[in-house]
Formats: C-alpha cells, structure tokens, sequence
C-alpha cells in the first residue's frame, strides 16, 4: 500500500507506463492519419482545410507527416522526442486553428492529444524502445 502513494520511480514502472501510452496514443493517432494518407494520394479533390496560410494540399501533406510518420517513431520509441514536435504543432494548429470556432467539444480531443505528445517530448520514450537499443549498443 505503500508504494502507491511514493513518487520514486524506483517503485513505479514508469518504463511500462511510456511504452503503453506510445502504443496506444500512436495506434490512435494512426487511425487519423492513414484516412488523411489516403486522401493525400488518391485523385479526387482534397477536402481538408488549408491552415495558417498554406494550400489545402501543403496542410494536408504535413498532417500526414506528423500522423503517420511521426506516430509510426513513436510506436517504436525511435527519436520519440522529436518525433512529438511535429505532432505537437499538429495538435496545437487543430485545436486552437481548425476547431477553434466549433467550440471546446472540437478543441477537446486534439488537446488530449498535445497533452500526450508533451509528456512524450519530455520523459522520452523509456527503457522499452529503439532508442534505449541504440543507447546500449553505443
């Protein structure tokens, strides 16, 4: 009972806790992305919102990067940290940009996702990872 209430991570797994958050955050964020990647390369007319002063095509391709790509790295927890920057501005151009005059309802989950990612952009992606692979081999 004790352990519960000590913030030392010695007693915490706070290694599993990053691993099941970048699984489960990426799976999520993947099954935004590959719509988005599809439209990206189909031949129809692209129905998504040109934001910050970019073509519709331009947004659309950045999305995809950070949503798919990015995500992908952070499954794997390679390069997890910068990995998360662009999903955080992606995060931050959807909330307070695109869904900004449709209310808080809109704003809410693109906003859990920034809260993710930023815990990600600072604790990195944890024992369990490609990174810590590649720290181990060096």
């Amino acid at each position: 009972m004790k352990k519960l209430f000590v913030a030392n991570t010695k007693y915490l797994n706070s290694d599993i806790a990053l691993l099941t958050g970048r699984a489960l955050i990426a799976a999520l964020m993947l099954s935004h992305g590959l719509p988005k990647m599809q439209m990206l390369f189909s031949d129809g007319a692209l129905q998504f919102p040109a934001a910050l002063g970019m073509s519709a095509g331009l947004s659309l391709a950045l999305a995809v990067f950070a949503e798919v790509v990015c995500s992908l790295l952070i499954l794997v927890g390679l390069g997890t940290r910068l990995a998360s920057i662009p999903l955080i501005i992606t995060m931050l151009v959807a909330a307070f940009s695109i869904h900004a005059a449709e209310g808080f309802a809109k704003m809410e989950l693109p906003l859990l996702y920034l809260a993710g990612y930023f815990v990600f952009f600072i604790a990195g992606s944890g024992k369990y990872s490609v990174d810590q692979l590649i720290k181990q081999k060096r």
